[in-house]
C-alpha cells in the first residue's frame, strides 16, 4: 500500500474527526432593574414631638394625646384648649403663658424649652423641604390622586393634584421600607376609612408632604397612619385616630381625638 493511501485507511479505521472549536458562544445578558429604598426623611429633633404647629391648636375635648406637642413662635396661649389630663407627654410652649383648665403641670415654657421647640420647628420644616425635594419619584400621578381601595408599594409617589381616600388605603411593606408621598394639593380622608399597614410596616417611615393651600382633612372615626408634614392646617374630625405624627406650618385641629 503507498504512503498516502496508508494515511488515509488509519485515519478511516480509528474515525478521527476534526477537534470541536474551542471558541465559548457568551451568555446572553439579563437586565436587572433594581428599586433602591428611598432614604428615611430624617426629622432630627421634630421626632420628639407627636404634634407641632407654628400658628396654635384647637382642642374639642376630650382627646387623648401620646407624646409631646409644642408650638413656636405663637404664644402659648394657643394651645389652652389641650389640657394636661388629655397628655401623655410634654407641652413646650415658645413662652410662660399657656394656663390650659389651670393645671399646667404638663407645661414647660422657660427659656430652655422656647429654644427646644424653636429648634423642632425648623426642623419640621427642613424636614418638610427634604420630603418635597426627592425629584426621582417611582410613581408619578397615580390613579389621578384617587388612590381609594388601592394597595401601594413602598416608593416615592408624586401627585400635582389633590388626594382623595374614599375607602381603605393598603401599605404593604416590611419594618425597613419608606414611603413618602409628595402632594401638590390638599389631601382628604373620607369618614370611616383606614390606612393598613401590612408585612410589618411602621408609621413612622411613612411621610406624607402636603403643599395644599387647605391643607389635610381627616373624615369623622377614620384611622390615619403616618407622618404629616402640612404646609397649611391639619383638621381631624370627631373621633379620627392618628398613629403618626401631624406637622402643620400654621394650626392643628383636634375633635375628641386619638393621637399616638
Amino acid at each position: 500500500m503507498k504512503g498516502s493511501n496508508r494515511i488515509l485507511f488509519l485515519l478511516r479505521q480509528f474515525n478521527f474527526q476534526t477537534p470541536p472549536s474551542k471558541t465559548k458562544t457568551a451568555p446572553a445578558k439579563t437586565a436587572i432593574n433594581v428599586t433602591l429604598r428611598p432614604e428615611p426623611v430624617n426629622l432630627r429633633t421634630a421626632e420628639s414631638f407627636v404634634i407641632l404647629i407654628k400658628s396654635g391648636i384647637t382642642n374639642i375635648h376630650i382627646s387623648t394625646i401620646t407624646g409631646n406637642i409644642g408650638t413656636s413662635p405663637i404664644t402659648a396661649t394657643a394651645m389652652d384648649t389641650v389640657f394636661c389630663t388629655e397628655m401623655t407627654g410634654i407641652i413646650y410652649g415658645s413662652d410662660s403663658a399657656y394656663t390650659g383648665n389651670d393645671d399646667v403641670s404638663c407645661f414647660k415654657g422657660d427659656s430652655a424649652s422656647n429654644t427646644l421647640v424653636a429648634n423642632a420647628v425648623r426642623d419640621m420644616e427642613t424636614a418638610y423641604a427634604d420630603a418635597a425635594a426627592r425629584t426621582t419619584p417611582d410613581f408619578t400621578e397615580l390613579h389621578a390622586g384617587e388612590i381609594s381601595g388601592q394597595t401601594l408599594a413602598p416608593g416615592v409617589y408624586k401627585w400635582r393634584t389633590e388626594i382623595s381616600i374614599s375607602a381603605n388605603v393598603t401599605l404593604n411593606g416590611g419594618e425597613n421600607d419608606i414611603w413618602i408621598f409628595q402632594i401638590d394639593g390638599n389631601l382628604t380622608q373620607a369618614s370611616d376609612t383606614k390606612i393598613l399597614l401590612t408585612g410589618g410596616d411602621l408609621a413612622k417611615n411613612v411621610f406624607w408632604q402636603v403643599a395644599g393651600d387647605t391643607g389635610v382633612s381627616i373624615g369623622t372615626n377614620a384611622v390615619f397612619k403616618g407622618v404629616i408634614m402640612a404646609k397649611k392646617a391639619i383638621i381631624i374630625k370627631t373621633g379620627a385616630t392618628i398613629n403618626g405624627r401631624l406637622f402643620s406650618q400654621t394650626e392643628v385641629t383636634l375633635q375628641r381625638n386619638t393621637a399616638l
